[in-house]
């Protein structure tokens, strides 16, 4: 199946936390004649927008729900608690489920691990979004926890964040509508896959290099400096003197002796 034409640009969605900036570059290399636009979606949108054709592919967080849509996993990522930088937790390199306990844990609506309820204790109420969420830590109502790269987007001067040693970790994919494998789609998978441009399992989407002119100089006979008759001697000077006629082109009678002085 080919891209279509009435949509030159690729439209890939991503959801927070994804840095898709390397394989931004390396499209933008290989296929300068398709622009990419990419748009932020939200992790609990970033399905609906594949299958309404929102977007020709996304970089989301497994697992995706159904099964018409493709996915390749890519990275997983380190899980982290989030705390005030004078928190008891930023003493220590990583903490514990069971360091965790006595915690009030905040667990956001757009959560992205997974899970019913995190470690420790259950806040009142449920923030709507993650950075919501990380404002309730900085008032010191509770601690967040969520993948390394979300922690790193709502970075906070006053906040820090530490590894979780032994809880479920993020994992990052690339996921399309099965139905719309493009050729596009097809290129995207080999940059993602650190294929080469000319790799056989990849299409090759640079031009053919154009084949050289045949040199007509080389190919060309080449006619005898004397006019016709290539023959031998041909291109000889007519005033050079030769082994048997000494003094031709020296002004005198052809061939004879030379006139004596009177």
């Amino acid at each position: 199946m080919t891209g279509s034409a009435d949509s030159p640009a690729f439209r890939l969605a991503y959801v927070p936390g994804v840095t898709p900036s390397k394989w931004v570059r390396i499209w933008n290399e290989r296929l300068p004649h398709i622009p990419l636009t990419l748009t932020q979606t939200p992790a609990a949108e970033i399905c609906g927008a594949l299958r309404g054709g929102e977007a020709d592919a996304g970089f989301v967080r497994l697992p995706v729900d159904g099964d018409d849509l493709s996915a390749i996993p890519l990275y997983e990522e380190t899980t982290v608690v989030v705390i005030p930088k004078d928190h008891l937790f930023a003493a220590a390199d990583e903490v514990t489920v069971a360091d965790l306990a006595e915690e009030v844990a905040l667990h956001p609506l757009d959560d992205t691990l997974g899970w019913e309820q995190p470690p420790g204790l259950p806040a009142r109420e449920r923030p709507a979004t993650t950075a919501d969420a990380v404002e309730l830590v900085a008032a010191g109502i509770g601690v967040l926890i969520v993948p390394q790269s979300l922690a790193r987007l709502h970075h906070r001067r006053d906040l820090t964040y530490r590894t979780i040693t032994d809880v479920p970790t993020s994992r990052v994919a690339l996921s399309w509508p099965q139905e719309a494998t493009t050729d596009l789609v097809e290129d995207l998978i080999g940059i993602v896959r650190g294929r080469t441009v000319n790799s056989t399992r990849g299409r090759r989407t640079e031009p053919e290099p154009k084949a050289k002119r045949p040199d007509k100089t080389a190919t060309r006979r080449q006619q005898p400096a004397g006019g016709k008759g290539g023959g031998r001697g041909a291109g000889r000077s007519a005033g050079k003197p030769s082994a048997k006629n000494p003094r031709r082109g020296s002004g005198g009678p052809k061939g004879g002796k030379p006139r004596r002085r009177p």
